[in-house]
């Protein structure tokens, strides 16, 4: 279910949180589905909890999901919650790859490919 990396130097928080936005993005978890409780998820993955805990935490700081107390956690409706600021990091974080890829000589029309190709896997998905 997850690919965590325990030789990464990404720490494993990061790659949880990682690995469940794309989940969340690609629409393998729906809005308002449950993740797996901490220990659960700590058992199948064998991750100590308060790493899985620490992982939560951020996707809910970043709105991604939700938590009821004594019931657990759920994903959010993204679409809703996602910060303008959140949007801004992204787009700031986008600017310095294409800028990167046009120092490294990739012609710009390969670039705005690329981008019209996730736009309609997105389609396809269901997420536009």
């Amino acid at each position: 279910m997850f690919d965590i990396d325990v030789r990464s130097r990404v720490p494993i928080y990061e790659q949880l949180v990682d690995n469940i936005k794309m989940m969340i993005i690609q629409n393998v978890l729906e809005k308002d589905e449950k993740l797996p409780s901490v220990r659960k998820m700590a058992q199948e993955i064998t991750i100590n909890p308060n790493t899985i805990q620490k992982a939560y935490r951020e996707l809910e700081s970043e709105g991604y999901i939700y938590s009821l107390p004594g019931k657990g956690s759920f994903v959010s409706d993204t679409k809703n919650t996602v910060s303008s600021q959140k949007i801004e990091m992204l787009e700031d974080n986008l600017e310095g790859v294409v800028k990167e890829l046009i120092y490294l000589q990739v012609p710009v029309e390969k670039i705005k490919t690329l981008v019209d190709l996730a736009e309609a896997e997105m389609r396809e998905d269901g997420n536009q």
